[in-house]
Parts: structure tokens; C-alpha cells; sequence
């Protein structure tokens, strides 16, 4: 692992950053969301949570749960479910279907057994001990009970990583800049069955490949500008290089007709 590499993922894991910056409200996590507006195919990710949920009863912890989209379609659709929305900054649950709570998900503030589901969707990556979380997890499950997680493959958004590398490039003068923040690294899609298998027996993965397609450089802003957290671990001037990418992306639309980003996600659904 490079220095950089380690500096990153501490980044990626640094409570301060996660709960007084990336996640101190949900701007930056809805315009890494949007980008999926332009995916085919389209996939409703608290449809299947609410699939997976079919037999479970009692309460649902949401941990990590973000600004909420999951609460509020357990909320909706599953109104017998006592559904309880944890995150470690306070100020994204500001706008969360009660009840919510701050915590830390290496320190949950529940009894052992006492959840029929714990959703981890896209979160697990930020824990500083991953599989410390993961028993942290498991300890809250009752018998019987599911954890469903999710997260992103290695091999998701490549485009993107490819195109900040050459806008970073640009920026500094050289043939190619330093990678970009990768937050889903470590627990991808590919290192996560292993990870939760070590707690969980039974380690179900549903994969979730799409294709963006995109006629305007302005999603891809979005999605790159909403990283300025971790503007301090890019080792390249954060503004400069995702406006150079912006044109960059404008070329290649006026060029080729669109910009194409490969994307693969993955719901993974676990039990004892």
C-alpha cells in the first residue's frame, strides 16, 4: 500500500471529516447520488431492501442511513416495522423520518439481539474497523435476523477515476496527476463477501451493473465536486482539476456524442 493509499483511507474513515464535513448535511451525498439519474438500467435500491425485508419484523436499524431515502421507504411501505435511523453526524439526520440517533457503528447503543434487520447500504467503508463493525453488527441481530449491505465494486466508475487522473495531470503539468479519492475501496464488492463471511454463514450477493450515459458535463461535476472533503488527500488543487475535468467531458461529448461511465454496485444480503 502506497503512502498515498494509506493517507486516503484514513481520510475515508476520519470521524471528524465524516461527521463535521462530508456528512455534516446531505448536499454532498445527494450530488453523488444524482449521477444515477442517468443509468440504465435503473434500479430501486429501497425496493430491494424492502424485497429483502419481507420476512422480517420488530426493528429495522438503519446504520449509516445518510439523508434517510431508505428510512423513509420503510416508513412507507413497511409501517408495522419499527425502522430507527443511526449516523454518526448529527446534522445529516436533521431532515430524517424519526426516530434517529447519533451513533457510531463500532458502538452501537442497542441490546444484543434486539433487531429483527440492521441495513449497512454504502457506509461500511467509512468504519475504521470494518470487522469490528461487522461483530458490532451482528451482536444487535437477533437469530434469524438479516443484515443487508451494499457497496461498490473496484471496478465501478474506472471512467471517472481515468478522467481525474488526466485533469489532474493537466492541472499539475504532468502526463498523468494522483488518483482520485476512492471511498468504496475498503470494502468493495470484491473484498465484502469475505469480510461479512467471516461473522455470517450465509453471504448473499446481488449485483447491480448499469451504464451512465451522459449529454452534459454538468453530472459529472456534481458527482466529482461533491468529494471536496477529502480535498486535502487529492494532491492536486481540487477546484482547478474538477473544472479541467468538466472540459475535458465537454470534448469527449462533443466528439463522440455522449459520456459513458460502466458502473457495478451490489447488494449483499447476510445471515447466520
Amino acid at each position: 500500500m502506497t503512502s498515498n493509499t494509506a493517507q486516503q483511507d484514513a481520510a475515508v474513515a476520519d470521524k471528524a471529516i465524516l461527521a463535521n464535513s462530508a456528512y455534516a448535511d446531505g448536499r454532498h451525498l445527494a450530488a453523488r447520488q444524482s449521477i444515477y439519474r442517468w443509468q440504465w438500467p435503473q434500479y430501486d435500491l429501497p425496493g430491494i431492501v424492502v424485497e429483502e425485508l419481507a420476512d422480517t419484523s420488530g426493528t429495522v436499524l438503519d446504520v449509516g442511513c445518510g439523508n434517510g431515502k431508505f428510512v423513509s421507504r420503510l416508513h412507507r411501505d413497511r409501517p408495522d416495522l419499527r425502522v430507527v435511523g443511526t449516523d454518526i453526524s448529527a446534522g445529516i439526520l436533521a431532515d430524517v423520518e424519526k426516530p434517529v440517533l447519533v451513533a457510531d457503528a463500532q458502538a452501537l447503543p442497542f441490546a444484543d439481539d434486539s433487531a429483527g434487520a440492521v441495513l449497512a447500504l454504502h457506509m461500511l467503508y467509512h468504519v475504521g474497523d470494518i470487522p469490528g463493525a461487522v461483530g458490532e453488527l451482528a451482536r444487535v441481530l437477533r437469530p434469524g435476523g438479516v443484515l443487508i449491505a451494499s457497496t461498490n465494486s473496484e471496478s465501478d466508475k474506472v471512467e471517472l477515476d481515468r478522467l481525474w487522473a488526466r485533469a489532474a495531470g493537466d492541472v499539475l503539468g504532468v502526463a498523468e496527476g494522483p488518483g482520485r479519492v476512492s471511498l468504496s475501496a475498503r470494502f468493495s464488492l470484491e473484498r465484502a463477501p469475505g469480510i461479512l463471511g467471516e461473522v455470517f454463514g450465509e453471504v448473499r450477493v446481488r449485483p447491480l451493473p448499469g451504464v451512465i450515459e451522459l449529454t452534459d458535463p454538468a453530472p459529472v461535476v456534481a458527482h466529482l465536486a461533491s468529494y471536496e472533503a477529502w480535498a486535502g488527500q487529492c494532491g492536486v488543487p481540487f477546484r482547478e482539476t474538477v473544472a479541467r475535468a468538466a472540459e475535458i467531458v465537454a470534448d469527449v461529448i462533443e466528439s463522440e456524442g455522449a459520456f459513458w461511465i460502466g458502473c457495478l454496485g451490489g447488494v449483499l444480503v447476510c445471515r447466520y
